[in-house]
């Protein structure tokens, strides 16, 4: 048991101590006039690592591309192989900011910190809002829907 124990311990220090390289391979790149970008998927290559932080993919495409701005690169939907030491995503390079305000999607945006996630109720907190319109009448109703009548309540 003692020699199980030290070849197990020897065999981490192993995995610990391996490469930490990766290889990045697009496919199906298109280049997206209408839309102002470059669009591809992404094949990444990470044996001995169980995945591979999207900055440093940004990092490597970027070099790869010879991209001026690294926020015009948009990074998403990595999904890990079966057996891991594979990911596939996929990925956009915008001519500009402004494209890609345009025609991305907003919560990539405010993933990237380009654009500021609004800040809305929750959802229990609206559906009791809307119950609670529902039980008065008249000018209260609208002071309700603001959240003024909480503020009256609280003054009392």
């Amino acid at each position: 048991q003692a020699s199980c124990s030290r070849l197990a311990s020897e065999h981490r220090r192993v995995v610990a101590m391996a490469d930490k390289t990766c290889t990045i391979r697009t496919r199906k790149f298109i280049t997206n006039r209408l839309l102002e970008r470059k669009q591809f998927v992404v094949d990444v290559l990470h044996p001995n690592r169980p995945s591979v932080p999207k900055a440093e993919l940004k990092a490597k495409i970027e070099k790869m591309y010879k991209v001026d701005d690294s926020k015009c690169i948009f990074l998403w939907g990595f999904k890990i192989a079966f057996g891991g030491q594979r990911s596939t995503g996929f990925g956009v390079i915008y001519d500009n900011l402004n494209a890609a305000k345009k025609s991305l999607a907003k919560h990539l945006l405010v993933r990237e910190g380009i654009l500021e996630k609004k800040t809305t109720l929750s959802r229990k907190a609206r559906k009791e809002r809307k119950n609670k319109v529902k039980k008065v009448r008249g000018k209260t109703k609208a002071e309700v829907r603001t959240g003024k009548a909480v503020a009256k309540k609280k003054k009392e």
